[in-house]
């Protein structure tokens, strides 16, 4: 039952405060200035961004997040909404034709072109055994290139009426069959199927880590909207992409306080009506929507009251169970004095018992590597090259090693900063070094004289990112889809909307209130309005942001039989780089 009740015959509701400065809380920002209502944001960090985001270390920026970007390309409804939040306007779309290669212990290598014809190809040569089964995966793929506009991303579909409804179910049936079994076969049991023991491993990495709870459509998605242009990267990088959101925002008329952060939802009468600020202030507003960490709302701002059945077992349950929620990772960045030609933008290779050992906290035997560089030339000097390479990460072990607070908070020059350095043991700090040394010692075997090359390097654990931005556990996405935690979730907000059961002028906003990453904390800030808007009797309203122009698009090869020009002699030149945007259905 829908718990939706009109509002009582109050004052108007004007004035808004967003709890992070994040995707989610930028885009709710966006949307609610374009809506009509005055908003103020409150960031603890000194950053727009939260998890998208990047640092400077000497000459070097290290980019942190976007290693493709959902809907950076037409065609889809995706790509409106970052045209609407300013995100990506008088930007380069840099595409690279392979999604990603996965290399074997023994050195083979699997490159997941995201164009089903050149997979197709490429994968036939390594296993004609395999046949049957790699048409039947490319087929699927080609299918899904042509779905990937009917998927809804603009209305949430709790707020669609039946006609809506029936029109969007009408549009997926040329591809329901598709759907249908995508869905429903798990990519660990798909793969399980191949004869071939490289392709047998490889297909669960095609989304650079292991995820053995996703079945074969998210699989598609990916690789289909890349196939579509519409999966590259932003030129600017991830704080790049963030900063283009707050600059719309502030030209939208709303404001953003940096290193501030909120300590309470201060409720009167069951109705949130302002936040209390670490440092003891309170500031007030008819709108309350905390955009930040989940577990941290719900549990420390809210104190545990008003979460109902569904979001008590969330939070209290669910939340610690193994697999509901995201990850975090380990991240090793180098800076290099020199280019690594060899070096592709991004790889991952599948590690023996012997090279994880002393991973700490690694949640599988690989290593994604990116030679960064490649997607944001602009944020490293000339003739260098930036390494990030990550691994899937439990905190627990990291935990263990530390002595010190997670998080604290320091007054400097008259105001409260709340990410500065922490101190850890010495256990932890040994503990840093040993991964550090580890993956340094596996990259000098593949890239030969990399260690020598290093200029600067930089390393974050699952605690470093609970500093910055006090996700649970060191997370960077949240729950997790296709599990209790994602699905129930997805269920909750389809029903009730983004809001709490008795507790009125409150909502939720960013990843928390959604699954998957920045165009779903993006959408959640687009949906949440809509929300809003219907529970003010507003109509909805939205604009694309028109100061800059559209985004421009370039392909860059990557395959393995480069020619020395840096061509695919299977591709004709006119086809890889170009400065138009691609047509909805468009291919390399």
């Amino acid at each position: 039952m829908n718990r939706h009740k009109p509002r009582a015959a109050r004052e108007p509701r004007e004035t808004m405060i967003i709890i992070g400065g994040g995707l989610g809380g930028l885009s709710t920002g966006c949307y609610a200035q374009m809506n009509g209502y005055r908003t103020q944001i409150f960031e603890m960090h000194e950053i727009p961004g939260g998890c998208c985001t990047a640092w400077e270390r000497g000459d070097f920026t290290f980019d942190c997040c976007i290693s493709w970007l959902l809907g950076n390309g037409p065609g889809n409804e995706m790509h409106q909404i970052w045209l609407e939040l300013g995100a990506i306007q008088g930007k380069e779309m840099r595409h690279f034709d392979v999604f990603n290669i996965v290399r074997g212990q023994d050195g083979r290598a699997v490159y997941f072109y995201s164009d089903p014809d050149r997979l197709e190809a490429h994968l036939l040569d390594l296993s004609p055994a395999d046949a049957r089964l790699i048409r039947d995966f490319c087929n699927g793929l080609r299918k899904f290139r042509k779905a990937m506009a009917s998927y809804p991303f603009l209305k949430p579909v709790g707020l669609m009426g039946r006609v809506e409804r029936w029109r969007m179910l009408a549009s997926f049936i040329p591809y329901f069959n598709t759907i249908r079994k995508s869905i429903t076969v798990l990519m660990t049991d798909y793969s399980a199927r191949f004869q071939d023991p490289l392709l047998r491993q490889a297909f669960n990495f095609i989304l650079y880590e292991k995820h053995p709870n996703f079945p074969v459509l998210p699989f598609y998605f990916q690789l289909a909207s890349h196939a579509n242009m519409s999966a590259g990267v932003p030129e600017g990088g991830s704080l790049g992409l963030a900063r283009s959101i707050e600059q719309r925002y502030r030209r939208l008329g709303g404001e953003i306080t940096y290193n501030a952060k909120v300590a309470e939802v201060l409720v009167e009468d069951d109705r949130a009506v302002g936040v209390r600020l670490s440092d003891g202030r309170e500031v007030r507003a008819d709108i309350v929507v905390s955009a930040a960490d989940g577990h941290t709302t719900m549990m420390k701002l809210l104190g545990g009251r008003y979460l109902g059945d569904t979001y008590q077992r969330l939070y209290t349950k669910t939340i610690e169970e193994p697999g509901m929620v995201f990850p975090g990772y380990f991240i090793l960045f180098l800076g290099l004095r020199r280019p690594f030609p060899e070096g592709d933008p991004c790889t991952t290779h599948l590690l023996t018992e012997e090279e994880a050992a002393p991973l700490i906290g690694i949640a599988q035997p690989s290593i994604n590597v990116q030679f960064r560089s490649r997607h944001y030339p602009e944020l490293s000097p000339e003739q260098t090259s930036v390494v990030y390479a990550t691994y899937f990460c439990d905190i627990a072990p990291w935990r263990e090693l530390d002595e010190g607070p997670e998080q604290v908070t320091r007054r400097r020059g008259g105001s409260e900063l709340h990410t500065l350095p922490v101190r850890h043991g010495r256990g932890y700090y040994a503990g840093k070094h040993q991964v550090r040394d580890a993956m340094l010692d596996f990259l000098e075997k593949r890239y030969p004289g990399l260690k020598d090359a290093v200029a600067v390097r930089d390393v974050s654990t699952p605690l470093t990112q609970v500093r910055y931005t006090g996700n649970y556990d060191g997370t960077v996405l949240g729950w997790q889809p296709f599990v209790e935690s994602g699905e129930t979730l997805e269920v909750e907000i389809k029903k009730n909307g983004p809001a709490l059961p008795g507790l009125e002028n409150f909502y939720l906003s960013g990843v928390w209130a959604t699954t998957g990453g920045l165009i779903r904390a993006a959408a959640a800030g687009r949906h949440v309005m809509q929300f809003i808007c219907r529970d003010d009797d507003r109509p909805f309203t939205a604009s694309i942001d028109d100061t800059a122009p559209l985004p421009t698009h370039t392909i860059i090869p990557v395959g393995p039989h480069l020619t020395p020009a840096g061509t695919d002699p299977a591709l004709p030149v006119p086809a890889l780089v170009g400065t138009a945007p691609p047509g909805p259905g468009g291919s390399r």
